[in-house]
């Protein structure tokens, strides 16, 4: 069979990208297919307008607890239909320049809803009135289409919003119910509290974040209560109804809440779905494509990356996935992705980043007594003539048996620039004794790793 492509990529999103401008500068002749704007999860609906949100909510927060410094703070107004249309138009932006540079390297854009027809076939389809477009052929097929938010199975669940839909909005609520305890729901709670938002929180746990470092969890829980954020823990929604102008929540414990409006953030899943998998019998790992370490699927001809595989579902993990796809199958090299000391972020108010084993996962690999811990909290000095005083929290894990560090982290203001740069030392092979001869940069938070001693 004569092939149109050496490569097509369903999904335009930061694996695809990555992936595709890769294979391009090996002279592969590429085909990208892409349903919504170029960009992906990232781009169009996740960290980016996510992170110009927290900016917006971190500017608002230091302009009214900042009297102290002699800042007077009367007269501040903030106009949410303002920072939503300057995001729409930024994500707009990065959009198209994403497009231009596809273009520039002569790689073909298909506009559609990709569909696989056989092995090496896909049907592109207009999401509007399903005809068929166009109908292309690949050597190898990329699946790069990233992840959907979850519902929940609830009645009345249409009513709320999931966290693709904040993006879309003319202005934000008075009041709000955000469900759930991970990352983008206690994200989206510090943005909305910090512009004004009343938040309250269900979690379905006993605590935030699960699956991450204890005490960066207690911390959070901390200050997300200091920030005025209602949590309630160890329930579930069970049915939304609308009263007015106001949406009902009713929980399992039968207890009623009343908001203008509802995000449901349970956490994502991949989009799979509209590809029409079924035929190929793909082995799957769950709700995940499995994969080889080369990124193959069961079948030979098909690769999968990103939020579609059980690997870490983050933007740098899907564009190294991508690169070292294109690196190995059109440039004949031999790369695997590394997925040791990962560094992870929480953009809440203040934020969270981490790299390495938690304590918990530390004592369970290593046992109790091969584990040493390091940990300080205190108030940075930024916060000296602020009235709500918000702490810092550092942690350096450190297995005994060898003086290395195998977890760093972190709570407080930059904790995220910060851990980029510890994350290089994590896969160097640091020890703590290198942490101890470090000399500190005074006076600042980071310098706190090189200062505990114990």
């Amino acid at each position: 069979m004569e092939f149109q492509f050496d490569l097509i990529i369903v999904g335009a999103g930061s694996g695809g990208l990555a992936a595709a401008k890769r294979a391009a500068s090996y002279g592969a002749k590429v085909a990208i297919i892409e349903v919504n704007k170029v960009g992906g999860t990232c781009v169009i609906r996740g960290c980016v307008p996510k992170k110009l949100m927290v900016y917006a909510a971190k500017s608002k927060k230091n302009m009214i607890s900042s009297e102290g410094y002699g800042l007077k703070s009367e007269g501040i107004i903030f106009e949410s239909k303002i920072l939503l249309k300057n995001v729409r138009e930024e994500v707009s932006r990065l959009s198209n320049l994403h497009k231009n540079s596809l273009k520039k390297l002569n790689i073909t854009i298909f506009e559609g809803l990709g569909r696989f027809i056989t092995q090496n076939e896909l049907e592109i389809i207009c999401p509007k009135s399903k005809k068929i477009l166009n109908k292309v052929s690949s050597k190898k097929i990329l699946i790069s289409v990233g992840g959907k938010p979850k519902k929940l199975n609830i009645p009345g669940i249409d009513l709320a919003w999931t966290s693709d839909d904040i993006f879309e909005l003319d202005g934000f609520p008075d009041s709000i119910l955000i469900v759930g305890g991970g990352y983008i729901a206690c994200e989206f709670a510090s943005i909305f509290r910090n512009l004004g938002t009343e938040v309250t929180q269900l979690i379905r746990g006993k605590s935030l974040l699960n699956g991450f470092d204890e005490d960066l969890s207690s911390c959070l829980e901390e200050s997300t209560t200091s920030a005025g954020i209602n949590i309630i823990s160890s329930h579930q929604l069970k049915s939304i109804r609308r009263v007015n102008e106001n949406l009902e929540s009713t929980l399992d414990s039968g207890e009623k809440i009343i908001t203008k409006n509802i995000l449901i953030a349970t956490g994502r899943e991949p989009n799979l779905m509209p590809l029409n998998l079924d035929f190929l019998n793909l082995k799957m790992d769950g709700s995940y494509l499995d994969v080889d370490e080369f990124n193959q699927t069961s079948n030979p001809n098909i690769f999968a990356i990103g939020d579609i595989i059980n690997k870490p579902n983050l933007t740098p993990v899907a564009i190294e996935q991508g690169r070292v796809f294109s690196d190995n199958f059109f440039n004949n090299q031999k790369r695997k992705v590394n997925y040791e000391y990962i560094p992870k972020a929480v953009f809440t108010i203040p934020e969270i980043s981490t790299v390495g084993l938690s304590e918990k996962r530390a004592k369970e690999i290593y046992d109790d007594k091969n584990i040493k811990i390091f940990k300080c909290k205190f108030t940075p000095m930024s916060n000296t003539f602020i009235e709500n005083k918000s702490k810092c929290m550092l942690k350096i894990i450190v297995n005994k048996l060898t003086d290395k560090v195998i977890g760093c982290h972190m709570f407080g203001e930059t904790s995220s620039e910060i851990i980029q740069m510890v994350s290089i030392s994590l896969n160097a092979g640091i020890t703590k004794k290198d942490f101890d001869i470090t000399m500190a940069l005074h006076p600042t938070i980071s310098e706190e790793f090189v200062t505990m001693y114990g």
